[in-house]
């Protein structure tokens, strides 16, 4: 592409971003897109080429190469396109551990998902509203080969979306009200709902801070694995305040993050948590300890 007199490139935009809420809207001016597990990312083509940008805007071009020259194939000469890079498996859905492999050794295995186009060859769409956003989108996106792909969305119908993706063992869906313009930082025209797991994680230690919950630290297959509020009735609290006494230790049995200092009462291994926690997070988060139990417990 020939540089025009005097042309600057175009710039990287802040991304948008959803807020989390517990259940789905459920009104009909809203439009519902799969959550990806992945990176957001930011693909940018202008008279100079394409470049690829994370979601705090550092070009991240050389590790998404092959999406970088797929962008570059579009029909358009100039453009800015927000969405998720993502390690698709062979039936389509992200696998987020398989993310640095693949960047690093065989980026031509990830996939670009495209949910939004905030410009057009010379034209800002922020201000246009998302139903013709995404329809321009369509437009672009559709002659590409799988390596670049669009993120599908329904309108309505927000509760039985959110069933079929937790059936589906998805990370959650995101809904966006399809009259929205596109504008940088939280913005509540856009939401997250994210699916919850249940789960059976080693009990490291326990923390207690003067005014907040107590919380439980948890391993899992030898790992660190975060947080979880304590959420039991009383007569199990003390059940479990008597068995950490009993088995205190005085180091943990995990490597665990150098913040946790003399505020824990690490414990011997041999205790087992049952956890509810957010799906698709790379440590527990809003996180409760729902149960324990001493030894190991067949894994759900």
């Amino acid at each position: 592409m020939r540089k025009p007199a005097g042309g600057a490139r175009l710039s990287f935009i802040r991304p948008l971003e959803p807020f989390q809420v517990e259940t789905p809207p459920i009104s009909g001016d809203w439009l519902h897109e799969i959550k990806y597990d992945g990176y957001r990312t930011q693909i940018i083509l202008d008279w100079a080429g394409a470049r690829a940008f994370s979601r705090n805007g550092h070009d991240w071009s050389k590790r998404y190469w092959p999406i970088v020259a797929a962008a570059e194939k579009l029909p358009a000469k100039a453009f800015i396109l927000d969405g998720e890079m993502i390690a698709p498996e062979p039936d389509g859905r992200p696998n987020f551990h398989r993310m640095h492999s693949r960047m690093v050794w065989n980026a031509e295995q990830l996939a670009f998902v495209a949910f939004d186009i905030l410009h057009l060859d010379g034209q800002d769409l922020r201000s246009l509203p998302l139903i013709e956003r995404k329809a321009k989108l369509w437009t672009l996106i559709e002659p590409a080969d799988g390596i670049i792909q669009y993120s599908d969305h329904i309108e309505g119908n927000g509760a039985e979306f959110f069933a079929a993706v937790e059936r589906m063992g998805l990370e959650g869906m995101v809904s966006k009200r399809r009259e929205s313009p596109y504008r940088s930082g939280k913005v509540d025209a856009w939401v997250k709902t994210k699916c919850w797991d249940v789960g059976d994680f080693e009990l490291l230690g326990i923390r207690r801070e003067p005014g907040k919950p107590a919380a439980a630290i948890m391993a899992r297959g030898g790992r660190y694995a975060g947080t979880a509020f304590i959420s039991l009735p009383s007569g199990l609290r003390e059940r479990l305040w008597k068995r950490v006494k009993e088995a205190r230790a005085s180091k943990p049995a995990q490597r665990v993050p150098s913040a946790f200092a003399d505020d824990v009462e690490w414990v011997k291994p041999g205790i087992t948590g049952r956890v509810k926690f957010l799906r698709g997070e790379h440590t527990l988060r809003h996180a409760t300890l729902q149960d324990f139990e001493e030894g190991s417990r067949n894994r759900s």
